[in-house]
């Protein structure tokens, strides 16, 4: 007797849109068929749905240990879950203590396991004051090694000049794993803050700051380190089309290099942080229209090899004030991601459902080493999202399982309803109510 059935659903598969039953057993898809003809413990009509890997989002700062009261892993997690997300890669920073070593890395895995409604990886960072602490992280699980090239806001993670980049990556040529780095030119940025700043505070000047150009420039240093080392380079929050290109040149050449962009750099632009102020701040900033059209042909020709919400929350209070300079930059999506992209990929502009999928589910795990996720298909992990295309919904803030009901995509219409979300075969969402599942887990790279 399999343990659940989900019938008559249009499972999202590699190979294209399929209808047929999901059989799972022992956490893990036991069978796909056009109609599985044995017995289950449980099972669940999905006529009129589409069947979805659960999403593996790559990106997000929920901040704990240490400053939970920006988001915390409960209702990340959980918002995540609401999505149709089943597991999710925590970044180094914001929490308190950063993850630079093995305790740190012990404080924040313990806080996971009581805490998150999905799985989880967490990342290790990458700065001048822990590169003999790289293979203890490695040791303990660490999916990767973040560095900034650009000042991080945080004094506790400062930024990571080209001496340090070029031997953490060697180091994590040695250990197996990729660096990802936030690709903007600290100098050029720093110097073209104080010219804006002379000028003025407003968001307009804030843009003036950080054209395109310096994340092109930190781009191309990142790529030649990683040529010259062998490292996997993985460069986090593309903003632009210019910047996917760039990359795309150095993979084609040779260098092992993964790109990722974000929904709010597909969904928003600069002409919308006028009206959006500081919750649609971030770094790379929004972009002029025609460096989104750029960055849209990139992701429907395949450049792209995965998209993450980047989700950094924070208190309202750090969203306010007259110094566009001064306030928190950090978009919060972790929610939103399959709802914007179905919205303006798919219903807008042709992005494949099966495209969809891979990018959001497919691609992270095959980038990562994570050898039974984002997939359906037997022998895989039972993780998937029911969701209703039929149905459109507007985001309201009741709806936002967020610590703070902030985000730049409330009050917008999205195509699709998320219905219920299923790690290893258990409903951690369903009903618009979040549901702890009976363990998580901890992911790791796989040879």
């Amino acid at each position: 007797m399999l343990d659940l059935i989900v019938r008559g659903g249009t499972l999202v598969t590699p190979e294209g849109l399929q209808q047929a039953d999901l059989g799972v057993e022992g956490g893990r898809i036991a069978v796909i068929a056009p109609e599985i003809t044995e017995s289950a413990r449980q099972e669940v009509s999905a006529q009129g749905l589409h069947v979805f890997p659960g999403l593996i989002d790559v990106h997000v700062h929920f901040n704990e240990p240490g400053q939970a009261h920006w988001e915390g892993i409960a209702t990340g997690s959980a918002a995540l879950a609401a999505g149709g997300g089943t597991a999710f890669f925590d970044m180094p920073l914001n929490s308190l203590p950063c993850t630079l070593d093995g305790p740190s890395f012990d404080l924040k895995l313990s806080a996971m396991r009581s805490q998150s409604h999905t799985d989880f990886a967490l990342w290790g960072g990458l700065t001048p004051q822990n590169l003999e602490r790289l293979p203890e992280l490695a040791e303990r699980g660490a999916i990767g090694f973040k560095a900034f090239m650009c000042n991080s806001g945080l004094p506790e993670f400062p930024v990571c000049d080209d001496a340090t980049l070029y031997e953490g990556m060697r180091i994590a040529a040695q250990l197996g794993l990729p660096v990802a780095v936030h690709a903007e030119s600290e100098a050029l940025t720093a110097h073209l803050t104080r010219k804006a700043r002379a000028l003025g505070t407003s968001w307009r000047e804030y843009l003036a700051s950080r054209p395109v150009f310096t994340e092109l420039e930190a781009i191309g240093r990142a790529l030649l380190l990683a040529q010259e080392t062998g490292c996997k380079l993985h460069i986090v929050h593309i903003s632009s089309g210019a910047g996917v290109a760039l990359a795309a040149e150095a993979r084609a050449r040779g260098v092992d290099v993964s790109l990722e962009t974000c929904p709010h750099y597909l969904t928003f632009t600069e002409d919308d942080l006028e009206r959006l102020g500081a919750v649609g701040k971030c770094a790379p900033p929004l972009r002029a229209r025609a460096e989104q059209e750029r960055l849209w042909a990139q992701v429907l020709e395949g450049a792209i090899d995965l998209i993450g919400s980047d989700h950094s929350p924070s208190p309202p209070e750090m969203k306010q004030g007259e110094d566009f300079f001064a306030l928190w930059g950090g978009i919060a999506g972790v929610q939103s991601t399959l709802a914007a992209l179905l919205t303006e990929g798919w219903q807008r502009r042709g992005l494949s459902l099966e495209r969809l999928a891979a990018l959001l589910a497919e691609g992270p795990a095959r980038r990562f080493g994570l050898a039974r996720k984002g997939r359906l298909e037997p022998g895989y992990d039972a993780d998937f999202a029911l969701v209703d295309l039929e149905q459109s919904h507007t985001l309201t803030p009741q709806d936002l399982h967020y610590r703070h009901a902030l985000s730049p995509y409330l009050h917008r219409s999205f195509r699709g309803v998320v219905e219920s979300t299923w790690l290893r075969g258990e409903a951690i969402y369903a009903q618009g109510k979040i549901r702890r599942p009976s363990s998580v887990r901890l992911l790791t790279r796989e040879p």
